[in-house]
Order: structure tokens, then C-alpha cells, then sequence
């Protein structure tokens, strides 16, 4: 993938333009850090770009950068600009394209990102991102009142390159951090949760943990019992157990997957329960409440049924042994032939269940 950017970089230089590997590439390289994403600047314009590529391989993504698909690898390609303006803390609602590296360098977010790799390879260093990256350290381009005021999802960004690379951040960039915490309150729900998700599952998601806390971010991001959860590996596992707002976006089944870990969560993790709630949602509890998934998988592998399509007696045929029209009875009756199976005081073997619900059932109208 690095062969094939120098080779989109020398494509660039060869029809007049420069073009550099910039963010988090260069940053991750030095740190030996291996990436699989890859961006590029340029002082090609977007229209620029895409005459110098095949049409089939390019999409234009507004904001001076162009998506450019390479021999099958995918590469964001900016062109140089100057941020005139933000709308809401957030989107550079006017920008101004320019031809000089050094200034595209300067709107971006920390010095760490600013290193570049040229077409031979070369790091160019304009804002001395590798004398932060050795002293690990997270430090804003220029004056983070300015740069965190105007996107304050680099608040956040701060939090989540801080706990992953395990760097300290700079005394007066932290400073504004906490003083301008409260700009997260306006951030969409989905940025929000983006972030959150990338700092609560890394490997240092306690340091990432720590970071909101000691800045007080936890009251401006509505996750106030943040200190009191377990930080198991699972990202659901974790939002199961966050009091958290409407604003925080999650699919219907990430919903369903919420509500049922908060029920198992306040019942015991015993064999009907297991067998009710599946593997994965009885594992992500296991890991909140310290139950190793060695156990609770032993547990589901011994289960003599896992759904109410194992039990060797149907809906049909308890209509029949019972001689009664269709009703609702079937589903009680299966539902009890269901938990005693699980709880092994019937065999899952015709003859047994047909006698059992005949027995039991048998004087039921």
C-alpha cells in the first residue's frame, strides 16, 4: 500500500504538481505503528485531480478532497486549502484552495499530524510534529483556543490520540480543552459517538477513561456514570451500561441488543437464562460481571436445545395428542416443555414429552 502512494505521489509530480503523504500515516510509520489508512495532500485541485486519474476511479467529496482509487487501494486526496470559516464548531463552511504546503499544514488539528512523506520517501517536517511525537506529546497546530474553538470534535480527538499512543497532552492545550468542553454539548450525536467508540475500545480505553474524567468532559458528552462501568470489550457492552441520551444514534438491533444486556444484567447467568438471551449477548454480560466466556460457552455447548425448533414435540403434534383446536395453549404448553428441558427435568424424546403433555394437559380446555 506505501509503494502504491509513492507511486500516486510521482503520478502527481509528473503532470507539474506536488503531492505528500500527510496525518496519520507518517505518524503511525515513525511509531512503527502499522496503518492501512492512507492520505494525501496536494496543490492539485479537485478538477485538477481528476482529469490526472482515470473518471472511473475518482469521486469528488466536497471540500477540496477527491476519493482516488489507485490499483485497488483507496486513497483521500485534499487539495491544499485555508479554513476561512466554520459553521457551528464544526464544518469549514468557506475555505480557500492555496498552492503552499506549509499553509495547508497550519489548519490542521495537532503537530503529530502535520509530518509528510514526499515521493522519494523523504519526511518533511514544517511544524516540528517529530519533536512532539519524541516527547510524546499532543500539542495543537498554533493556538488551541483557535483550533479547538472552531472544531471541537478535536477535543476529543485530543482524548482519543492521548490514550491510544499512551502521550501526554500539552499543558495549555489541555487548559482549553477543559475550558471549551462545553462546545461538545453541539456536536452531533453520531461524531460524538464515533470517537467514543474508538477511545472506549482501544487498548488503553482506561486511560481514555481517566482523560474525560480529569478534564471534566463526562457532564457536556451525558455520560456522568462513566467512572462507575466496567469496561469490558465489547463497544455495546459498554453503552449498555452508560446512562446515556437520545442524541447518541444506534440501529434498531443495536437497541434490542441494548435493552436485553441491561435485562440479563440484573438476572442470574444460569442455564435457562443463558439459553434465553444466546451466546453473545450472555458472553457481553459475562464480561461486565467477571463470568469468563470459557464458562458460559461450556454452559451453551451443553444445553440439550438452543431454540424451541429442538424440541423433539411440535405445535402440530401437541394439538393432536391433546385432540383440541389450534390456540394459544400450544405456545404455554412449549414454553414449559421449553425451560424444563433447559433445566433437565425432561428428556428432549418424544415418547417422554408426548406422555408429559398428556399427563399435564391433557384435562386443560
Amino acid at each position: 500500500m506505501y509503494n502504491k502512494a509513492l507511486n500516486v505521489l510521482n503520478i502527481f509530480h509528473e503532470n507539474g504538481y506536488e503531492a505528500y503523504i500527510v496525518g496519520g500515516y507518517p505518524r503511525d510509520y515513525l511509531l512503527g505503528i502499522k496503518t492501512l489508512d492512507i492520505d494525501i495532500c496536494t496543490n492539485a485541485k479537485p478538477k485538477e485531480i481528476m482529469e490526472i486519474f482515470d473518471t472511473e476511479a475518482v469521486s469528488d467529496v466536497g471540500y477540496g478532497s477527491v476519493k482516488v482509487i489507485y490499483k485497488n487501494v483507496k486513497f483521500d486526496v485534499t487539495t491544499y486549502r485555508v479554513d476561512i470559516k466554520y459553521e457551528k464548531n464544526r464544518k469549514p463552511i468557506k475555505i480557500k484552495y492555496v498552492t503552499d504546503l506549509k499553509k495547508d499544514l497550519l489548519r490542521r488539528d495537532f503537530t503529530i499530524n502535520t509530518i509528510c512523506i514526499d515521493k522519494d520517501g523523504n519526511f518533511i517536517d514544517l511544524l516540528n510534529g517529530r519533536e512532539d511525537l519524541d516527547n510524546r506529546v499532543i500539542k495543537t497546530v498554533g493556538n488551541p483556543r483557535h483550533r479547538l474553538k472552531e472544531d471541537s470534535l478535536r477535543i476529543l480527538r485530543a482524548i482519543r490520540f492521548a490514550s491510544l499512543l499512551e502521550f501526554d497532552i500539552d499543558d495549555r492545550t489541555g487548559y482549553f480543552i477543559k475550558k471549551y468542553g462545553y462546545l461538545l454539548k453541539s456536536l452531533s450525536g453520531s461524531r460524538k459517538r464515533e470517537e467514543l467508540d474508538k477511545i472506549l475500545t482501544s487498548r488503553n480505553k482506561e486511560i481514555g477513561r481517566n482523560l474525560l474524567i480529569s478534564f471534566d468532559l463526562c457532564k457536556y458528552l451525558g455520560l456522568n456514570n462513566l467512572s462507575d462501568i466496567v469496561l469490558c470489550d465489547d463497544i455495546i457492552g459498554i453503552w449498555s451500561q452508560l446512562d446515556v441520551s437520545d442524541d447518541y444514534p444506534f440501529s434498531k438491533l443495536e437497541k434490542e441488543t441494548i435493552r436485553k444486556v441491561r435485562e440479563l444484567l440484573n438476572k442470574e447467568l444460569n442455564e435457562i437464562n443463558i439459553y434465553r438471551y444466546g451466546l453473545y449477548i450472555s458472553t457481553v454480560v459475562g464480561s461486565i460481571k467477571g463470568v469468563s466466556y470459557k464458562i458460559i460457552n461450556n454452559i451453551y455447548k451443553n444445553l440439550p436445545i438452543t431454540s424451541t425448533k429442538d424440541i423433539l414435540l411440535s405445535g402440530e403434534d401437541i394439538k393432536k395428542i391433546l385432540n383440541r383446536e389450534p390456540g394459544k395453549y400450544i405456545s404455554t404448553i412449549l414454553s414449559d416443555l421449553e425451560e424444563k428441558i433447559i433445566l433437565g427435568e425432561l428428556e428432549n424424546n418424544r415418547d417422554v414429552l408426548t406422555t408429559y403433555v398428556r399427563n399435564n394437559y391433557k384435562g386443560d380446555k
